[in-house]
């Protein structure tokens, strides 16, 4: 197999096209099912936190620890009706919680995991990942029109309005990343941090220069995963739930794995973009002797821990400083620290130097 490599190896096999299906079922498998294991371990450990934080027990009834709980409020929605409101447009309103799951599990295919670990090892992988996420609100914004209610369709478009207002932040942000790394891959981006600070340090987020831009993507990544303090789309108080108000059963399920899938992506892009990815915190040679996907698993789980702890601990927004704090604070600051970076890049370094017969970037 090493020879033909996983995919010629099936082919080969099983002949091109039913060896090529059988190959990349395989890998999508490979990437989906741990996905989905971890959206189930993440629902709990976040009840887990948060309980932690206020003092109270949290799940501890089903399986030992309560570890089961989050499988058995699966099971019960799996067992419920799907209810469509007779007003409901019934195609759109089915149909937005699978546009909303299956984007949030196919913006997986670039996330690299160690070395060569990752299903599809795009040059423009950064690119995909800020096309794939920008669509995600087709899903909200249809969930809250098909409904035929006030309420869900309130928050749909708070929904619309917040994802837009912070997709441009997260737009300059990336480019000062790509500028930094002279690269849309995202391996090409974490091996650009290797020892890049002192020599010794992997990381973008002790480089002065995207320390500020570590901050802002972490605030920003909040907001696109309408996590608190910036739940505004479906805020219980006063949307009750909003965008997903009308739903139950499995297409209510759909939305819930794929905000948390959604949410495990971005605990896992900040480390690739500003941890150093599946590399260890110093340029040690010891360090190398935990696999890479461990240190990649790590930075993940304390990215969550962060998460769930702004969750238990900050008071939610109202709309308006939302809004004034992505478009007022976090564009101008956003833009201004990419001319910021493309400056010293420019006149401090030789990045922007372009080779005979190269394209620059």
């Amino acid at each position: 197999m090493s020879e033909l490599g996983w995919t010629g190896w099936f082919q080969a096999t099983l002949g091109d096209g039913l060896g090529w299906f059988a190959a990349n079922l395989i890998l999508i498998l490979a990437i989906m099912l741990p996905v989905m294991l971890g959206v189930a371990m993440a629902v709990y450990f976040d009840r887990k936190i948060w309980a932690a934080m206020q003092m109270r027990r949290g799940p501890n009834v089903v399986g030992p620890f309560g570890l089961f709980q989050t499988f058995a409020d699966a099971a019960k929605l799996f067992l419920k009706e799907t209810i469509i409101p007779a007003s409901a447009s019934r195609e759109v309103f089915l149909l937005a919680p699978m546009i909303s799951f299956v984007l949030a599990l196919a913006i997986w295919a670039v996330m690299p995991f160690d070395a060569g670990l990752v299903l599809a090892d795009l040059n423009v992988g950064l690119l995909y990942v800020f096309a794939v996420s920008s669509m995600g609100v087709y899903g909200i914004i249809m969930s809250g029109w098909a409904s035929n209610s006030k309420y869900p369709f309130l928050g749909g478009l708070r929904s619309a309005a917040q994802m837009v207002s912070y997709e441009v932040s997260m737009g300059f942000i990336l480019v000062a990343v790509i500028l930094y790394a002279q690269s849309l891959n995202l391996s090409d981006i974490v091996m650009a941090q290797k020892g890049n600070i002192l020599g010794v340090l992997n990381g973008n987020i002790f480089n002065p220069l995207l320390f500020p831009m570590a901050i802002m993507f972490l605030i920003v990544a909040l907001a696109e995963t309408n996590r608190p303090p910036f739940d505004l789309p479906e805020a219980e108080a006063e949307l009750v739930a909003g965008y997903q108000v009308e739903y139950s059963s499995m297409s209510f399920a759909l939305f819930f794995l794929g905000e948390y899938a959604n949410i495990l992506f971005m605990c896992a892009l900040i480390p690739v973009l500003f941890l150093g990815g599946w590399l260890p915190p110093l340029d040690l040679p010891f360090l190398y002797i935990v696999p890479g996907f461990v240190w990649m698993l790590l930075k993940m789980a304390f990215m969550f821990f962060v998460f769930a702890w702004v969750k238990a601990s900050v008071p939610r927004y109202r709309y308006d400083q939302l809004m004034r704090l992505g478009w007022k604070v976090f564009l101008p600051l956003s833009l201004f620290w990419v001319v910021v970076v493309s400056g010293y890049l420019m006149f401090f370094t030789d990045k922007f130097v372009v080779a005979p017969g190269s394209v620059a970037l």
